[in-house]
């Protein structure tokens, strides 16, 4: 209902990652237990870009069907804590608090391995304080949540949004990543650094733009 992204990231050793699973009716819960299968991977982490209920729906059932808790930043973790009533202020459902417990904290500048691969947490606060892009330098890929969209950025005026901290973390990014970075954002279509510096609004301001 959310058109949220939910990605599933293997490599040829079948392990992989799920993020932001925000499945929320059974057809989608089965569209990706059945992928999962039908290509023998074995999820190794729940990764949650960030603390809001249309990217963390489908915790529970990550938990009940593979034993994943989530992974997030600790910046979140009040959001994380109370899902439940996100979920009735956005959309007015009563999950109640049927929710699994966060397993770990990412932290700014940790790792996150599975088979081959390696994602390197950056801290990107701004939509909420405990948002992160996942970066895979191998692959030259990021995963940016909320923080980065196409040609657009996420929402401030939420609880605990800041637009100066957003466009600080913009600036951080378009410094860090290199500009044939692909962008996997949390809704909408993917991207690229390249693109998003040369035509994003945000990006392209002074003290953004390389």
């Amino acid at each position: 209902m959310f058109q949220e992204n939910c990605y599933i990231v293997s490599d040829d050793t079948n392990e992989c990652v799920i993020i932001d699973c925000g499945a929320f009716f059974d057809e989608e819960k089965n569209a990706i237990a059945n992928y999962l299968k039908s290509n023998g991977l074995t999820p190794k982490h729940l990764l949650c870009t960030h603390g809001h209920i249309d990217h963390n729906f489908g915790n529970k059932f990550v938990f009940d069907t593979f034993g994943l808790r989530p992974e997030v930043h600790k910046g979140d973790q009040p959001l994380m804590n109370k899902l439940g009533a996100q979920a009735k202020a956005f959309i007015g459902v009563d999950c109640g608090n049927d929710f699994p417990a966060v397993s770990k904290h990412l932290e700014d500048g940790g790792k996150v391995t599975f088979g081959n691969h390696t994602f390197t947490i950056t801290g990107t606060p701004g939509h909420t304080p405990g948002s992160v892009f996942l970066y895979c330098k191998e692959e030259r890929l990021a995963f940016s949540g909320d923080t980065l969209f196409q040609m657009s950025i996420g929402r401030t005026d939420l609880e605990l949004g800041d637009f100066d901290e957003i466009m600080r973390s913009l600036e951080h990014i378009a410094n860090a990543l290199p500009p044939d970075t692909t962008i996997l954002p949390g809704h909408g279509g993917s991207t690229t650094m390249k693109e998003e510096l040369a035509h994003n609004p945000y990006l392209n301001v002074k003290g953004v733009q390389r």
